[in-house]
């Protein structure tokens, strides 16, 4: 204790923070780095993997597009319905309304893009190279053997043993990953993966587990080896601690946990939720956070640094629903040029369609118009440059409050089935037989005589997969904080709403929030103010930044899982050892289960 009272931050963090790698997955993003950082390293959270000749029919650019749907009709007139609900509130025309037919007197503005991004937001993005030169054979090999087996990725085992072959020709990437990956021509041999999606495990029957988990293991290996320069052979030396949204199931937790340990091979790992990070990133203990994420947003109460699990509320859209909720509005008032935007099977286009809404969207009433480069990209081809007015920029984001103008069609969450019993997820693939690792024990591997699942040492969790609302984000606020309970604590919740995510950087969100939020109160309750808290850290990481102040600050570490204990069997029931990442993530029942 004397030595906290003396320590000063910064060095606290330095001392502490070196070893300790801080990882926040996401749907479309991934946020990694040291806790001594004063910021992560943001990674569109994806990898595209070279496809063969025995796979190229049909061809899938992307993973889930078989997943996606078309709007229905009715979805279609639901949309147009809160479209013209919001023009109401902004003081613009409605959806079909001629400019020259309209009475209602506007308020007009204009934005040239207030944001700072300089010209960022004119610069059109470049094919990627999808092709590389092999590297001579024996340097590749050499550096295998000199770091040892366990430190040479399978990507690089396999370059080496095609270099063999042709030393010196340009052959295709195996596997591509981050922005890189989403920047690939249609036309390439690639398909591209995104392991996360809505906010849970992308499991389909077109995205078998198997596959989720090993490109959720490749991703993260090439972070750790590229950007953070962490090799395999060196990761005993250090700590993970997975900051883990809260629409993850029991079930996904622990396979997060067993790449982390099992796979990425760091010593010990801890788990907290996201919401729970927040509160502490922010510097508070009490406070009801709203997480608005590229494709879920999620609410849920803190209370003296306790999660309350009856206050969670998911939704099923988030910033990427903006974004193509933004093509529909200029599209449908013909201010978008008559290019083939797609941003499903282009995943580049969705990229722009992402930093036009950064730079433009606001919510305020009046029209918000703008003129901005749009840029088109053709299979192959350099990028079109068309400049266009962009209009109605403030509707998009409305959406928020309005969701059925934020139609999901693209990305829907994962079929349900297969989380309706979490600790079964595996049971399809128990009789199967896997590849064996000379460094697992037997306990690892289903299928192999004498060997139990791992999850076997585990007591049963609830079966209840996590709800999904339909609610619009005033009416979510609201109920989650109501349904805390006292009046003093609701009083202070309401006072206390902490937005984060992306989406939360959102000019005039705030005041938005403010104003629908009491206005969604019911008139029988005793409330009467409300208050969004100002962020004091970038809202798009301050989960991040707050999973790095509670690694920095734990000194007993408890609750840490040592790799070993992971690996032989998991943490067993009355072994003495708490796994207590959160309340959330009931990890009292983990340890110590009442039959």
């Amino acid at each position: 204790m004397d030595y906290l009272k003396t320590v000063i931050p910064s060095q606290l963090f330095a001392e502490r923070g070196s070893n300790l790698v801080v990882i926040n997955p996401g749907s479309a993003n991934i946020r990694i780095g040291l806790a001594q950082q004063d910021a992560p390293i943001t990674i569109p959270h994806c990898v595209a993997r070279r496809t063969t000749g025995a796979n190229l029919t049909p061809k899938r650019n992307v993973q889930d597009q078989m997943l996606n749907s078309q709007v229905t009709t009715t979805q279609h007139m639901e949309r147009e319905k809160a479209y013209d609900e919001i023009a109401s509130l902004l003081k613009i025309p409605f959806l079909d309304e001629e400019l020259g037919n309209n009475s209602m007197p506007r308020k007009m503005g204009r934005v040239d893009g207030a944001a700072p991004q300089g010209n960022k937001k004119e610069t059109a993005y470049t094919w990627t190279d999808v092709l590389e030169k092999n590297p001579e054979p024996s340097s590749v090999l050499e550096s295998s053997s000199d770091k040892g087996e366990a430190s040479a990725s399978p990507v690089q085992l396999e370059n080496a043993t095609i270099s063999e072959v042709h030393p010196s020709e340009r052959m295709y990437r195996e596997c591509i990953y981050g922005e890189e990956a989403l920047k690939i021509s249609p036309t390439e041999p690639y398909c591209l993966r995104r392991p996360i999606r809505r906010g849970h495990l992308n499991i389909s029957q077109y995205y078998p587990m198997q596959q989720v988990l090993e490109d959720l293991h490749a991703i993260w290996d090439w972070i750790l080896v590229e950007k953070l320069h962490i090799p395999q052979n060196e990761r005993h030396m250090y700590s993970a601690m997975l900051v883990v949204p809260e629409t993850f199931d029991n079930r996904e937790v622990k396979e997060l946990l067993s790449i982390v340990l099992r796979d990425l091979r760091f010593s010990t790992g801890v788990v907290h939720q996201e919401g729970l990070a927040a509160v502490f990133g922010h510097g508070l203990s009490t406070a009801c956070v709203v997480s608005m994420g590229a494709q879920v947003t999620s609410v849920i109460c803190v209370e003296d640094g306790v999660a309350l699990p009856n206050t969670q509320m998911i939704l099923n859209y988030g910033g990427e629903d903006i974004s193509r909720c933004l093509l529909w509005t200029q599209r449908h008032h013909q201010s978008w040029p008559p290019i083939r935007t797609d941003t499903l099977m282009k995943p580049v286009d969705l990229l722009m369609l992402n930093r036009l809404k950064e730079s433009y969207c606001e919510i305020r009433e009046g029209e918000v118009e703008a003129v901005s480069t749009v840029h088109s990209y053709e299979d192959g081809m350099p990028a079109g440059s068309h400049k266009t007015k962009l209009t109605a920029l403030n509707v998009a984001p409305m959406g928020l409050f309005y969701p059925t103008l934020l139609v999901p069609d693209v990305y829907p969450s994962p079929p349900r089935s297969w989380f309706g019993d979490h600790e079964d997820m595996l049971e399809d693939t128990w009789h199967m037989e896997f590849p064996r690792r000379t460094d697992m024990s037997d306990g690892f591997y289903p299928g192999v005589s004498g060997g139990m699942p791992m999850w076997d040492s585990f007591p049963i969790f609830q079966n209840k997969s996590k709800k999904e609302y339909k609610f619009g984000l005033a009416d979510a606020i609201s109920k989650s904080i109501l349904s805390a309970g006292r009046i003093d604590l609701q009083r202070r919740l309401f006072c206390s709403m902490q937005l984060i995510g992306g989406v939360a950087l959102t000019n005039g969100l705030i005041s938005a929030v403010e104003e629908r939020v009491l206005q969604a109160i019911p008139s029988n309750e005793a409330i009467d103010t409300v208050e969004v808290l100002q962020s004091r850290t970038d809202p798009s990481y301050v989960s991040w930044k707050g999973g790095a102040i509670l690694g920095v600050l734990d000194f007993s570490r408890d609750a840490w899982i040592h790799r070993e204990d992971w690996i032989k069997n998991g943490i067993h029931p009355g072994s003495g050892r708490k796994y207590k990442d959160s309340y959330y993530l009931q990890a009292q029942v983990m340890c110590y289960m009442n039959n």
